[in-house]
C-alpha cells in the first residue's frame, strides 16, 4: 500500500496513541486506509462525523503532531496473498519478518514482490470460460501441497468469462501475469480485504473429525473440521503448549498460527520448533505448510485486532484451493484488550468490565468464519478456528470467555489444579464441552470405530463418579470406602494416568494416532471390568490394589504412536497378573 500522487490529502488534527483524528480529507470513507504523516504510518478508518475521520492507527504514532499529512489510499486494509505465505513469518499486517531489521521501517506495506518462483502448470486453454474460484493451473515447488491458481472469487461480478491468454508451463514470480480472464490479468497472488469474508459456493454439514493427536480431546472432547474451539485458561496452564501441539500434529494441511499479543521468546520458541520439525504426514519440514502471524506484545497494540483477521483471510484463501486450514489464535483476549483500550480512546460507552458493547458481536463475525464448505470452483475445503482466552485472575466468568463459550462448538477449559498437579494436558474433563461429539460419533461409525461413542460415555461416566467419590474419600478415609467404590476410584486414576496424561516432550507420547487412543482406553476399561469381577466374587479390594499395574501405567510412553499391539500386550500382562487373584 502506498499513497499515490493523486490520492486526496487531509491533514491530522488530533493524535492519542492510537486514535488518530484526521479532518479534509474528502470523499473518504469508512474502512478505508489511510497514511499518516511524513513516515506514511498506515492507519483504518473507522469512524467519521461531522467532516473528520476517526482514525486506528497500525503503528506507533511517536513523533506524528497535528498539522501532518493524512493520504486517503482509496483500498480497504487487504492482506496480500500468495504461496509465498507457507513458512514465512509475518507480522499483523503480514508484513514479512524473517528478513526484518530490528525494528519495521515506520509506513512499510506488505512486501508485493518476492523473488522466488514457483513452477505453473496450466490447466486451461485460450478460449475457455472460467467462473470465479475454477482453476487456471497449479503450482509446484518445495512444499508438499498442491497449491492452484484460480480466477479470483471477485472477478466477473460472478459470471464465468473468456480465457484470453495462458501463459505455457514454466517458472514464474508470484506477481507475473499468468492469464487473462475476461479481461482481467490473474497471477498467482492476489489481495483481498481482511475484513470481508471469501465467498463460497455453499457450506457442507457433513462434518469429519479433526484429530489432534491429544488424546483428551480426541477421545472426550472432538472438534470437528471446519467447526471453532475455544482454550480458556489462567498462567501457567499451559495454553501455549497445547496449542503448538496441535498446531505440530493435527492433520490439517495448512496452519495459520497467530501470536496475538503474546511475548516474543513464546513466538520464537515456536517458530524455532517448526523449523526443526518434521511432518509426520509427509515426511518434509513442518514449517512448509505453515504460516506465522506473529504480533507480540512490544508491537503496536491496534496490530492485534488486525491480526486475527488477517490469519483467517490467510486460511481462506488456502481453503479456495481445496485445503483443510487451521487458525490458532493465541490469545483472543489480548485482541479484546485491544478492542477495549482503543474504545477507551473514542470515549464510547463501555460496558462489562470496561469492554466495548460490541465485543459479543466482533467475537461471534469472527468464529463464524469457519466452517467446512464447498468452494466456488467446486472443491472440498475448511477453516477451523481455535482460540485461547486468558481470563485476568483465572476467572472464567468474565466477558470474553463467557462470550466465547457462546459461539464456540467446544471449550477445552484449562485447570489450575491439574496444571500444578504436572498434569498435561490440564484440560479439565468436567469444565470443558464439545457440541460436536454427537455428530462426530456417526462419523467414527462409518469409518471403522463403530464404540467411538461408547468408549467415550464410559470414560465420562467413570471420571466424573471418580471425581465424586474422590471427595468423598477425603473425608472418610479410601480404606473405609467399600470395594465397588474403590475400584471407580482406581478406574479414574488409570483414565488420568494412562490416557488424559501426555507428555509433549516424548517421541512415543507427543502425538498419539486415534488407534492407540482407543487402543489405551479400552485396555484400560478391560482391566477396570476385570477389577470389577473380581470384587463381585469377593477378592478384597486391598489385594487389587496391591497388583502391579505399572505395565498399563506406562504403556503410552513405552510404545511408539502407532503401536497398538504393544498397547495389547502390555494389557494382557496385567490382566494375567489380576487372574492370578481369582
Amino acid at each position: 500500500m502506498s499513497a499515490g500522487s493523486a490520492a486526496p490529502r487531509g491533514r491530522v488534527a488530533m493524535v492519542s496513541g492510537s486514535l488518530v483524528e484526521v479532518d479534509r480529507l474528502p470523499g473518504a470513507v469508512v474502512s478505508e486506509v489511510v497514511a499518516l504523516g511524513p513516515a506514511g504510518l498506515l492507519g483504518e478508518v473507522v469512524a467519521i462525523a461531522d467532516g473528520v475521520l476517526t482514525v486506528q492507527a497500525y503503528e506507533d504514532t511517536g513523533g506524528l503532531a497535528p498539522g501532518a499529512p493524512a493520504t486517503a489510499l482509496g483500498q480497504p486494509l487487504s492482506a496480500y496473498l500468495g504461496p509465498h505465505l507457507l513458512g514465512g513469518v509475518f507480522d499483523g499486517l503480514l508484513r514479512p519478518l524473517s528478513d526484518a531489521d530490528d525494528w519495521l521501517e515506520p509506513g512499510a506495506g506488505p512486501a508485493n514482490r518476492d523473488a522466488r518462483r514457483w513452477e505453473f502448470t496450466p490447466s486451461v486453454s485460450t478460449g475457455e470460460r472460467l467462473a470465479p474460484g475454477q482453476e487456471i493451473g497449479t503450482l509446484g515447488g518445495d512444499g508438499p501441497l498442491e497449491l492452484r491458481v484460480t480466477v479470483p472469487p471477485d472477478a466477473g461480478e460472478g459470471e464465468p468469462g473468456p480465457v484470453e491468454s495462458v501463459v505455457p508451463a514454466g517458472t514464474y514470480r508470484a506477481d507475473e501475469t499468468l492469464a487473462v480472464v475476461a479481461g482481467r490479468p490473474i497471477a498467482m497472488a492476489s489481495t483481498w480485504p481482511v475484513r470481508r469474508p471469501r465467498p463460497v459456493g455453499a457450506r457442507v454439514d457433513d462434518p469429519a473429525a479433526l484429530h489432534t493427536g491429544q488424546r483428551v480431546l480426541d477421545l472426550l472432547q472432538p472438534v470437528a473440521r471446519g467447526s471453532t474451539a475455544s482454550v480458556p485458561g489462567g498462567f501457567g496452564t499451559g495454553k501455549t503448549m497445547l496449542l503448538q501441539q496441535i498446531a505440530k500434529w493435527c492433520d490439517a494441511d495448512v496452519i495459520v498460527y497467530v501470536g496475538c499479543g503474546e511475548r516474543g521468546n513464546e513466538m520464537a520458541d515456536i517458530v524455532e520448533e517448526l523449523q526443526s520439525l518434521v511432518d509426520p504426514r509427509t515426511g518434509r519440514a513442518l514449517r512448509l505448510r505453515t504460516v506465522v502471524i506473529a504480533n507480540t506484545s512490544n508491537m503496536p497494540m491496534m496490530a492485534r485486532e488486525a491480526s486475527i483477521y488477517t490469519g483467517v483471510t490467510v486460511a481462506e484463501y488456502f481453503r479456495d484451493m481445496g485445503l483443510h486450514a487451521v487458525v490458532i489464535a493465541d490469545s483472543t483476549s489480548r485482541w479484546a484488550e485491544a478492542l477495549r483500550e482503543f474504545a477507551s480512546r473514542r470515549g464510547a460507552l463501555p460496558a462489562e468490565e470496561g469492554y466495548p458493547a460490541g465485543l459479543a458481536s466482533a467475537l461471534a463475525a469472527f468464529y463464524e468464519r469457519a466452517g467446512e464448505v464447498r468452494t466456488l470452483g467446486g472443491r472440498g475445503g475448511s477453516v477451523t478456528i481455535i482460540g485461547a482466552v486468558s481470563p485476568p485472575g483465572g476467572d472464567m466468568t468474565e466477558p470474553v470467555t463467557a462470550h466465547t463459550q457462546r459461539f464456540v462448538r467446544a471449550t477445552w477449559m484449562l485447570d489450575r489444579d491439574l496444571a500444578y498437579a504436572r498434569h498435561y494436558p490440564a484440560v479439565a474433563w468436567a469444565g470443558s464441552f464439545s457440541r460436536d461429539a454427537g455428530v462426530l460419533a456417526g462419523w467414527h461409525a462409518r469409518n471403522g470405530d463403530a464404540s467411538w461413542a461408547r468408549r467415550r460415555a464410559r470414560m465420562g461416566s467413570l471420571l466424573a463418579e471418580s471425581d465424586r467419590l474422590a471427595s468423598l474419600a477425603e473425608l472418610v478415609g479410601e480404606s473405609a470406602m467399600p470395594g465397588p467404590e474403590r475400584v471407580v476410584l482406581l478406574a479414574g486414576r488409570l483414565l488420568r494416568e494412562c490416557v488424559l496424561r501426555q507428555n509433549a516432550l516424548s517421541a512415543n507420547d507427543g502425538f498419539c494416532s486415534a488407534a492407540k487412543g482407543a487402543a489405551l482406553v479400552d485396555a484400560v476399561l478391560a482391566v477396570v471390568d476385570r477389577c470389577e469381577s473380581l470384587v463381585e466374587s469377593g477378592v478384597p479390594a486391598t489385594r487389587i490394589e496391591e497388583v502391579d499395574l505399572g505395565a498399563l501405567v506406562r504403556a503410552a510412553e513405552a510404545t511408539g504412536p502407532d503401536d497398538v499391539d504393544g498397547v495389547v500386550a502390555r494389557r494382557e500382562t496385567v490382566l494375567a497378573a489380576l487372574e492370578g487373584l481369582s
